[in-house]
């Protein structure tokens, strides 16, 4: 079975989302941050997300989740649906104590309060924090968060993981363990989007790609070939910086 004979579980048409840069900003007036992008998300894939900086990968992940909506087109998702983004300490109350936070995190994602409380054992286990998981979260380094994040998300199976550059932070030791966690998820019913600069991760991960670059998808399709054109589009920005010195 091919990914386009899977059911479709999300889909984005014609999205436009922009802001109006302030008015102290060298770069003044209106930025366009997508621009007209249509996609499907199929169950049970991992869709890659790739791009330079500032090129729409986490506002169109934000779109997904439904904390964002877009000016333009329309988002569906599947009736029924629940979906987490994993962002660096997106959506932690800082004064609440990472434990505290998981049971809120778990609760917001569609399980009971009982449920969220059960899996708080498995949640400190694995994301390693030991006693800090009784502390605030606004002591946190960016690497615990994002490890609680994973982990909460993880643990409480949503049905669709939107991961937005978590991978890329933390120790080796945490990125192999996480990376594992979501093969596992992969060869199972878990649909995944994934936003990466990490080349190899993406290849390594997803089956099917996207290039986004200045707000519109610049190529789409088989990761290898995505891969080739961002990598064939980046050294020739390199080339011509080189020239332009």
């Amino acid at each position: 079975m091919t990914v386009e004979d899977r059911a479709v579980i999300l889909e984005l048409r014609d999205v436009s989302l922009s802001y109006h840069a302030r008015k102290s900003s060298f770069d003044k007036g209106t930025h366009r941050v997508l621009d007209s992008v249509s996609l499907r998300l199929y169950e049970g894939e991992t869709l890659g997300i790739i791009g330079k900086n500032g090129t729409g990968k986490s506002t169109i992940l934000r779109i997904m989740a439904g904390i964002l909506a877009p000016q333009r087109g329309t988002v569906q998702r599947r009736a029924g649906t629940s979906a987490a983004l994993l962002s660096l300490g997106l959506g932690f109350k800082p004064n609440l104590s990472g434990r505290a936070n998981a049971v809120l995190s778990a609760m917001l994602q569609g399980v009971s309060k009982k449920t969220a409380i059960s899996y708080l054992d498995e949640i400190k286990a694995f994301s390693e924090l030991g006693d800090s998981f009784d502390e605030p979260v606004k002591t946190y380094s960016s690497g615990m968060r994002a490890r609680l994040g994973f982990t909460t998300a993880l643990m409480t199976h949503v049905d669709i993981l939107l991961i937005d550059e978590v991978l890329s932070v933390g120790d080796a030791h945490f990125k192999a363990k996480a990376q594992q966690a979501i093969k596992e998820r992969i060869t199972g019913d878990q649909t995944v989007v994934f936003v990466s600069h990490s080349g190899p991760q993406i290849r390594e991960m997803c089956d099917r790609s996207i290039w986004l670059n200045d707000g519109v998808i610049a190529e789409e399709g088989d990761t290898p070939r995505v891969l080739k054109a961002y990598n064939d589009y980046v050294k020739q920005l390199s080339s011509e910086t080189v020239l332009v010195g």
